[in-house]
């Protein structure tokens, strides 16, 4: 690493035939001959007891679509050592009438007219410190970057009501027996105190947890203070906690509907942007995400399909999409994504996403030849190995609406996901670049 110039001394330059020594090193010659590429297209067989057709002839009850999605930008506050960074997010909820499908997905582009199509949104926003920023806390003393992370989560759950739909998904309080206790696995505090036991009887009514070694707040379950580092900042949890959010977000519009009429969960499909699956620390929510489902779907009906815009999967995808034919979706399975997607044994007992996902996901070719990844919930307490058609209880319905949510704004894109993408997502400039003039102006 070259040093930075910092005084008159003259700044150095990186070597430009240094890199011989690494072409001509036989260890790096030798660990590089042992690593494998992904294959291509043309190397890729599909296996065929996978391929279903999707039956579009299907009788269902849908009249709703309501769509989550998020975004951020991280901003410096003060770039001078030390430099201090925050992060802003915006997340849009929209709620789309069946009936308005035809003509809105029509249009090329989002004009003003579409917007009023949307019956609902719902723009929610969060800010988040990230580096060198510290809360004043009430004795006028600045706190720690993690409590001011934990406490800003906190207040943000609060302020929205999402504290006590954190609590009836937690503890499972939509069964006639809940469960009365879940564990946490540090202590937000004293990182030495493992393995917290959190009573739902002890929980008090500002969803705060009296401890020994420090009182904890509901919120702490989600173990993001675990990753947050007081010098290099809390950066590396923002994407975690725009997924938990997004998923937040669905959460208690599922708790609304089913505390005020049950019945109507049927006659909605909610899309989330991004698969259905908790990662990072908050990976310990798919558990009780898939109890909710499953209980859901035991009762009812609950309709949800996690899309993906990009990364490895809609890569593959785009791969061996002339080897799917039109109305077909291909089912993923543990074989095809570690023997073609992802490093691994392809007779790995073990499922992908096992610890993270609470549904499987799906390559789904519609009649119009676009090609989607989407991940759906599955009727089983676990990851499927091999899945069969039957083990998605609503695919036939699941695909027939994200082939009438077409939208020709993005390659393979969903209207719904389109428009709340277009009403919440931060650009780089001017967004960003207001952001951080604002957040300036505004911060001690």
């Amino acid at each position: 690493m070259s040093y930075n110039k910092t005084g008159n001394r003259p700044f150095e330059f990186a070597s430009k035939s240094n890199h011989i020594h690494i072409i001509k090193d036989p260890e790096v010659q030798k660990f590089l001959s042992q690593h494998e590429l992904p294959k291509e297209g043309d190397e890729i067989s599909l296996f065929d007891q996978y391929l279903v057709d999707i039956d579009y002839d299907v009788i269902d009850s849908v009249e709703f679509i309501i769509a989550v999605d998020g975004g951020d930008t991280t901003v410096p506050v003060k770039s001078k050592f030390p430099s201090s960074t925050i992060t802003f997010f915006q997340f849009g909820a929209n709620l789309l009438k069946i009936s308005d499908l035809k003509e809105l997905r029509e249009q090329p582009f989002i004009s003003p007219q579409s917007i009023s199509k949307l019956k609902e949104l719902q723009r929610i926003k969060f800010t988040l410190p990230t580096k060198n920023i510290g809360l004043i806390n009430e004795n006028g003393k600045r706190a720690t970057l993690t409590y001011s992370v934990r406490k800003a989560l906190y207040e943000f759950f609060k302020q929205h009501d999402f504290l006590s739909t954190l609590k009836w998904f937690l503890f499972e309080e939509y069964k006639k027996s809940p469960k009365s206790e879940r564990e946490l696995a540090s202590h937000p505090i004293n990182s030495s105190t493992k393995k917290v036991v959190i009573e739902r009887d002890k929980i008090n009514s500002e969803y705060k947890i009296q401890h020994a070694d420090g009182d904890l707040f509901l919120t702490d379950i989600f173990r993001l203070h675990e990753v947050v580092d007081e010098d290099l900042g809390a950066g590396g949890i923002v994407g975690y906690l725009r997924n938990l959010i997004e998923h937040f977000i669905l959460i208690d519009t599922i708790r609304g509907l089913y505390r005020v009429k049950k019945d109507t969960l049927k006659e909605v499909l909610f899309v989330k942007d991004g698969p259905l699956g908790f990662f990072g620390q908050t990976a310990n929510m798919h558990e009780p995400m898939r109890e909710l489902l499953n209980h859901l779907n035991s009762e009812l009906n609950i309709f949800l399909a996690g899309i993906e815009k990009s990364g490895p999967f809609v890569e593959h995808a785009l791969e061996i999409k002339d080897k799917i034919e039109q109305g077909q979706a291909y089912l993923l399975s543990n074989k095809h994504i570690y023997k073609y997607i992802k490093p691994g044994d392809s007779d790995n007992p073990e499922a992908y996403g096992r610890s993270s996902y609470y549904g499987s996901k799906v390559i789904f070719k519609s009649r119009d030849e676009r090609i989607y990844v989407v991940t759906i919930p599955t009727d089983r307490s676990e990851i499927v190995l091999n899945p069969m058609k039957s083990d998605f209880k609503h695919i036939d319905i699941i695909m027939k609406y994200i082939e009438r949510l077409k939208s020709d704004m993005y390659d393979n894109s969903l209207l719904p996901i389109a428009l709340a993408n277009k009403l919440v997502s931060l650009s780089d400039h001017p967004s960003s670049v207001l952001l951080e003039k604002f957040a300036k102006h505004n911060i001690k």
